[in-house]
């Protein structure tokens, strides 16, 4: 399991969009959330990289790279430990 640290690492010769497909891509591939149900819902990944987008969206400065990567593990954390 790659640490969001190895992830943004191995991402890195991305820029910008790219970089955030990468890093989506690399947290995607090693996403095991469909082995424990999560309020009957399933895929704690594609939810964080909804709520992250969302951020964004919202005015929220994530710069790709490392800094995406920590927002979307701590959203993965948050959804995995609290349950929503």
């Amino acid at each position: 399991m790659l640490t969001p640290y190895q992830i943004a690492e191995r991402a890195e010769r991305y820029e910008g969009r790219a970089n955030i497909a990468a890093i989506n891509r690399l947290f995607r591939r090693q996403d095991e959330s469909h082995l424990w149900p999560i309020n009957g819902r399933f895929d704690a990944t594609e939810r964080a990289i909804r709520r992250v987008r969302r951020l964004a969206r919202d005015g929220a400065c994530i710069e790709p790279g490392l800094e995406y990567a920590l927002a979307l593990d701590s959203e993965i954390s948050a959804i995995v430990n609290g349950g929503y």
